[in-house]
């Protein structure tokens, strides 16, 4: 549903705009309690904005860590899903979190890509055909001053043709 209402509002408005807008209204992502501040026009750059509220809020008034985890999880798969394009598949293999220092502020994040990173992955995929790939992100206060959490996730990235073919084959 998302991947096709994203189809259609690229006819009228950029990409950075509907995964801004996308994101925040959403319902699965509204419940995380993240918010998406800014995105780059490229996709390569997207800053959350964790804030505390009451909706958030754990038993001695800290960020809850599952809405931190949660309004981290789905970034950089969508993420590289639009930069990458349809002819990969992207999944989420796993992600842990590690937490460092009660939150007792709002949070931020900063998901990062470059254009070199991009560019050694469209090779390793040529090349292997598929690859798993680790990133790490802090959680941290609006200077980036104060580490709250580190995530780190390992997301899966496929050549979509293999991707077909390795999962058609029965054992």
């Amino acid at each position: 549903m998302y991947a096709t209402l994203t189809k259609l509002l690229e006819k009228l408005f950029k990409k950075s705009t509907i995964y801004k807008y996308g994101f925040n209204l959403s319902p699965m992502y509204r419940r995380s309690t993240g918010r998406i501040i800014s995105v780059t026009d490229n996709l390569f750059v997207v800053k959350i904005k964790i804030p505390i509220s009451y909706k958030n809020k754990n038993y001695v008034g800290s960020v809850f860590g599952g809405s931190l985890f949660s309004a981290t999880d789905p970034i950089f798969m969508i993420q590289l899903l639009q930069i990458l394009g349809d002819q990969y598949v992207v999944w989420d293999k796993s992600a842990s979190i590690k937490f460092k220092k009660p939150v007792r502020e709002n949070a931020y994040v900063d998901f990062v890509l470059t254009p070199e990173e991009i560019a050694q992955i469209k090779q390793d995929v040529i090349a292997k055909r598929e690859i798993d790939l680790n990133k790490e992100i802090n959680i941290t206060n609006k200077e980036a001053t104060i580490v709250f959490a580190t995530v780190s996730k390992t997301i899966y990235i496929a050549d979509k043709e293999y991707y077909k073919e390795k999962r058609s084959i029965k054992i």
